[in-house]
């Protein structure tokens, strides 16, 4: 089968995987503060599969991707001292909170949506604070999650979201024909790379053309929408956008599942699996 060439420069993915593999070799842990029966719990499911010193207990902060503080209720002079420091650190902030009547509605130093309520007798809400790991990180939370397993499902969910998203805004709002070929294109090279990194994989140069066949399938969406603007011209970059989100998804639920079935078992912070493995 003849490959199909993209419509984007080679320096522009050379450019995506330099960078890429510079912020690969960061490690960056999750400090994880309050309690120390509390935190050595949400330490222990933060670290289940995954590389230990990738979780700190009680600090420090230099050098860290984030702080998770744990509070049994309101924040007490060295909580509000430790959350002002992680601030002025410009560290993102997560607080773990009771889910209950008296507990805090607001935190300092803390955004009201970055609050995770736990309920009495229940065990640390992993999934709902992964979420939110990886809605604060971004995309560089994708080396976090290669060392941290728990944090993979979230993470990948948050790329696929943000790159879909732009997509279909590019869809819409580029108006020459043709050229947002080459924005959705670096986008989607961006959100397959990022999958792999999640999952302890760095793509060389010599796999990228494997990499570039399962973005490849972009193009039915892209060939369709085109068609479809021409004769639907009213409605058409509307039709152009939703297409560019829903090819971008289907990429990136195809590259999880992918890489999910080739993940290292086992992996030493730092290092990287050459793909394959």
């Amino acid at each position: 089968m003849k490959t199909k060439k993209l419509a984007v420069a080679p320096t522009a993915v050379l450019g995506v995987m330099q960078g890429l593999r510079a912020s690969a070799r960061q490690e960056r842990p999750v400090v994880v503060a309050g309690p120390p029966g509390l935190v050595s719990l949400l330490a222990a499911d933060l670290r289940r599969g995954g590389v230990d010193s990738m979780v700190r207990e009680q600090g420090p902060l230099e050098g860290a991707s984030l702080l998770i503080t744990v509070l049994a209720g309101e924040p007490t002079a060295d909580d509000e001292r430790l959350l002002r420091d992680a601030t002025r650190a410009r560290l993102q902030v997560i607080a773990v909170v009771p889910g209950t009547r008296e507990a805090p509605a607001h935190v300092p130093y803390v955004l009201d949506e970055n609050l995770v309520r736990v309920e009495s007798g229940t065990s640390f809400p992993i999934e709902a604070i992964a979420r939110r790991v990886a809605r604060v990180l971004g995309e560089s939370a994708t080396p976090l999650a290669a060392r941290l397993p728990v944090l993979r499902e979230a993470v990948c969910d948050e790329l696929i979201r943000k790159f879909s998203r732009q997509n279909g805004i590019v869809g819409v709002i580029v108006f020459i024909p043709g050229a947002d070929l080459p924005i959705m294109t670096v986008n989607q090279i961006r959100l397959v790379l990022r999958i792999a990194d999640t999952y302890g994989f760095e793509i060389d140069r010599e796999r990228l053309p494997e990499v570039l066949a399962v973005i490849g399938s972009a193009f039915g969406f892209r060939a369709l929408a085109r068609k479809t603007i021409g004769l639907v011209p009213l409605v058409g970059w509307a039709v152009k956008g939703a297409f560019g989100y829903t090819g971008t998804r289907a990429i990136g639920e195809a590259a999880v599942r992918y890489f999910e079935q080739r993940a290292p078992v086992a992996k030493i912070a730092g290092d990287r699996v050459r793909f394959p493995a």
